[in-house]
C-alpha cells in the first residue's frame, strides 16, 4: 500500500496561484528597482553604452563590490543642501522639497478630508432614506465620475481666468484647485460610501434610538465608526489621485510657488532631459510619501477592499 502523500488539486492551484501572484509582483517591482538604482548612479554609469544595471565593474572584472561607484549626486542636485546656520548644519533649498511637496500635500490632505465629509454624509443620507429623485440623483451621480477631468479643463480654465480679473478679497489659486478636486473625486466617493452604509444593518441604530440616543448620536456613535475603513478608503484613495493629478494644477494654478508636486517633476524633466539620475531621485522622493502613507495605514485600507468585494 503506498502512503506517500500526494497534492490534492486545490494545493496544486495554490501553489500555481502563489507563484503567478510572486512573477506578477516581481515584474511589477522592475520600474521600481531599476528607478532606485538609477538614482544612487552617477552620470556616467547613467549614460554608458552599453549599460550596466550595477555600477561595480572593473578592468578587471564584470562585478566587484568592493568597486561599487554608489552616489548620491541625483538626491543633492534635487534637494540642494546649502550651509545655514541651524540645529543640522544645513538647509535644503531645493523647489521639490521646499514649495511643490508642501502645496501637494496641502492641496491633498484638504481635499480629502473634505471630500470623506462630504462623502461620508451624503453616501449616509442615500443609505438610510428614500426621497423623490432618489434613484436618478445617484445615476445622474455615477454618469458624472465618467467624465474625465480633462473634458471640463478648458470651462475651468476660463472660470479661474475670470475669478482672477474679478479681483475678489479672498480667492486663491489654491481655494479654486482644491474646490475643483473636490468636485472630481466626490462622486464617486459617495457611492463607496453609501455601499459601506449599506452593509451596516439599520437595526443597530434602531437600538441606539430606543435607548435614548439621538439620531445624529447614533449616526457619529455607532454607523461612522462601523463605516470607518470605508472612509478611510475614500480618503486614501482621493489623497492619492490629488498627489498624482498633473493637468488640472498645470493649467488651474498662475503662480510657480503654488504648483504641485507632479509640476516640479515636469520642471525637472525639461532641465535634466540628460541626468536620468536626478529624474530618478525626484522621482523616488515623490512616490516616497505615498510609501509611507500606505505603510502606517494598509491594513485598514486592505481590510476596506475585502469588505467592500465580500459585501458587493
Amino acid at each position: 500500500m503506498n502512503n506517500t502523500p500526494t497534492l490534492s488539486r486545490k494545493n496544486w492551484t495554490r501553489i500555481f496561484v502563489n507563484i503567478a501572484l510572486i512573477l506578477v509582483t516581481l515584474f511589477a517591482m522592475i520600474p521600481i528597482a531599476t528607478t532606485v538604482l538609477v538614482s544612487f548612479k552617477k552620470e556616467q554609469d547613467v549614460t554608458r553604452k552599453p549599460p550596466v544595471l550595477f555600477p561595480c565593474d572593473t578592468p578587471e572584472s564584470s562585478f566587484d563590490l568592493s568597486a561599487c561607484r554608489w552616489s548620491i549626486e541625483g538626491y543633492e542636485r534635487v534637494l540642494a543642501p546649502k550651509p545655514a546656520d541651524n540645529i543640522f548644519g544645513f538647509t535644503l533649498t531645493g523647489n521639490l522639497l521646499r514649495t511643490y511637496i508642501p502645496n501637494t500635500l496641502l492641496y491633498a490632505t484638504t481635499t480629502s478630508f473634505a471630500v470623506v465629509i462630504f462623502a461620508g454624509l451624503s453616501g449616509y443620507a442615500f443609505s438610510r432614506y428614500r426621497f423623490r429623485g432618489h434613484r436618478l440623483l445617484m445615476v445622474a451621480i455615477l454618469a458624472i465620475t465618467g467624465v474625465p477631468l480633462l473634458t471640463n479643463l478648458l470651462a475651468l480654465y476660463q472660470i479661474s481666468v475670470k475669478l482672477r480679473k474679478a479681483d475678489i478679497p479672498f480667492y486663491d489659486d489654491r481655494f479654486f484647485i482644491v474646490l475643483v478636486y473636490i468636485g472630481f473625486f466626490l462622486p464617486l466617493s459617495v457611492w463607496i460610501a453609501k455601499g459601506f452604509f449599506d452593509a451596516i444593518p439599520r437595526e443597530l441604530e434602531e437600538s441606539a434610538l430606543i435607548d435614548g440616543c439621538t439620531p445624529l448620536g447614533a449616526l457619529f456613535r455607532i454607523t461612522m465608526p462601523l463605516a470607518t475603513p470605508g472612509l478611510m478608503a475614500i480618503f486614501l484613495l482621493t489623497f492619492v489621485g490629488v498627489w498624482n493629478e498633473f493637468i488640472a494644477g498645470y493649467l488651474l494654478i498662475s503662480k510657480n510657488d503654488q504648483k504641485t508636486v507632479m509640476f516640479g517633476l515636469y520642471e525637472f524633466l525639461g532641465q535634466n532631459i540628460i541626468n536620468l539620475q536626478v529624474l530618478a531621485a525626484a522621482c523616488i522622493l515623490i512616490a516616497l510619501p505615498m510609501v509611507i502613507l500606505f505603510l502606517f495605514t494598509r491594513r485598514t485600507f486592505f481590510k476596506a477592499m475585502v469588505e467592500g468585494a465580500i459585501k458587493g
